[in-house]
């Protein structure tokens, strides 16, 4: 079982920056690949940024490349999404999630458990 707790969410204005973090509990925090994804207002869950257990490979939605940057420290149980030059279509919660998955995936389906969300809005 793992639990994850997103944080660092907020009202931003466009073109500035935002670090997100996801505190995970248990043990095996190294065991999981993560994953980030974003739910706008009345639109589905998407996929957003990945890593994998070690964190040597990642994997990113075309629409947040150059922008996000996904990181963690395995030592402190924690997931990073650094977020630059934030624009108004990013608002959205922000969730993470944990994968039991060997290979990076984007896929929603493939991730066993998340975090509650943390919102992020972005003002013009």
């Amino acid at each position: 079982q793992v639990q994850l707790v997103e944080s660092g969410g907020g009202l931003v204005q466009a073109g500035g920056s935002l670090r997100l973090s996801c505190a995970a509990s248990g043990r095996t925090f190294s065991s999981y690949g993560l994953g980030w994804f974003r739910q706008a207002p009345g639109k589905e869950r998407e996929f957003v940024a990945a890593i994998s257990r070690s964190g040597s490979s990642t994997n990113y939605a075309d629409s947040v490349k150059g922008r996000f940057t996904i990181s963690r420290d395995n030592a402190k149980n924690t997931v990073y999404l650094q977020i630059y030059s934030l624009e108004p279509e990013d608002t959205a919660v922000y969730y993470c999630a944990a994968t039991g998955a060997v290979v990076v995936t984007s896929r929603p389906t493939r991730y066993d458990y998340w975090g509650q969300g943390t919102q992020v809005t972005v003002s013009s």
